[in-house]
């Protein structure tokens, strides 16, 4: 790899600046968000998240649209991560297939990666395990990557 091609920050130091972070989103917050690992190489992250008993159903499992939004989070994240922090990813449009309930009272686990960056376009995709390390769900999503400056107030 060539200087040119070398990150401006290495996966240590955005690992420490995510934990860091003071100016994170009020969401990831709510979320019980905490980044675990980046991997800029892989253009891939991996955060936990609180399975809080405020997001069940009826039912007593987490409602699917904060499982949802666990995904959106690291996937628009490791989109952030590959553009060098210098663009966010709006989301175009997301799938998602749960294929096991999510309980409350653990921490989840969510895989986010960048399957392609195109032109306009990202795509990504994510995973979300239990702490017993099942599959919870997928996603695929579609993000427009645009410089940070544009959302600046």
């Amino acid at each position: 790899m060539s200087d040119a091609d070398k990150p401006a920050a290495s996966d240590a130091d955005l690992l420490a600046r995510f934990r860091s972070s003071s100016n994170r989103p009020r969401g990831s917050d709510t979320l019980g968000f905490e980044m675990v690992s980046v991997n800029q190489a892989e253009m891939r992250v991996e955060a936990l998240f609180n399975a809080d008993a405020a997001f069940t159903n009826p039912m007593g499992q987490i409602q699917g649209g904060y499982l949802c939004a666990m995904l959106d989070d690291v996937m628009s994240l490791a989109g952030v991560v590959t553009s060098g922090m210098t663009h966010v990813m709006p989301t175009l449009e997301m799938k998602t297939s749960f294929l096991r309930p999510a309980m409350p009272g653990q921490k989840l686990r969510a895989i986010g990666r960048v399957v392609k960056w195109g032109r306009t376009i990202a795509f990504t995709a994510g995973e979300l395990y239990d702490s017993e390390g099942r599959l919870l769900a997928t996603a695929t999503g579609t993000a427009m990557p645009a410089p940070f400056a544009k959302f600046k107030k």
